[in-house]
């Protein structure tokens, strides 16, 4: 299938699963800025259970996505990275993963479009994925050639999920209770080569 989506922040495996079904992806960078969306947040396993990470941006009123800047006037970056690697630095994977990551984070771009995609491409490479994904030219109202899944991927809209991801457990660093649909170095740094496996496995009624 060919989507149309939103990029994400250190996008969650649900995002993967759509991605691994995707012959052809369009990313949405037209549309209206969504707060408390995954745009600018994940969430990764910590010895206190689910962290959340957030990127600050500079709020300018009605934003087009692709022009929202990132605030670093308080030191984000390094808050995120000491929380990931406080989480992860036992894990099996980390210390094969952990500087591309790192190395992204602290080129600190302006834009949350570039962080992401830059992140999210550091993610494909990992999983060994070969994507074919561009920009929109503007904001798309419908198209008969995409399955639109923009903010079908949402931490408080949970109801469109369930058609692509079902809950796949693997060992986490932290905890008896399985953390589902974390981000997806959760499962990087956990599983490494077997994460590709896991995320096929996470998608309902292959």
């Amino acid at each position: 299938m060919n989507i149309l989506i939103e990029p994400h922040y250190l996008p969650s495996i649900a995002y993967f699963c759509v991605l691994w079904r995707a012959e052809k992806i369009v990313f949405e960078i037209f549309e209206y800025y969504e707060k408390q969306s995954y745009r600018n947040r994940c969430y990764i396993n910590t010895s206190q259970g689910r962290m959340l990470l957030s990127v600050p941006i500079k709020h300018a009123g009605k934003q087009i996505f692709k022009d929202v800047r990132i605030d670093y006037s308080e030191n984000w970056v390094d808050v995120h990275w000491r929380s990931i690697a406080s989480a992860y630095g036992k894990a099996p994977f980390f210390e094969y993963f952990a500087e591309s990551f790192q190395k992204i984070l602290y080129q600190k771009p302006v834009f949350l479009l570039d962080l992401n995609i830059n992140l999210l491409t550091n993610c494909l490479k990992i999983l060994g994925w070969q994507k074919v994904w561009f920009y929109s030219e503007k904001y798309v109202n419908f198209s008969p050639d995409y399955v639109d899944l923009r903010s079908a991927i949402h931490p408080k809209k949970t109801e469109r999920i369930q058609d692509f991801y079902k809950s796949v457990s693997y060992i986490q660093v932290f905890g008896n209770k399985f953390e589902e649909n974390l981000s997806v170095i959760d499962l990087i740094f956990c599983e490494g080569t077997q994460s590709e496996a896991i995320i096929k496995n996470s998608f309902p009624n292959k």
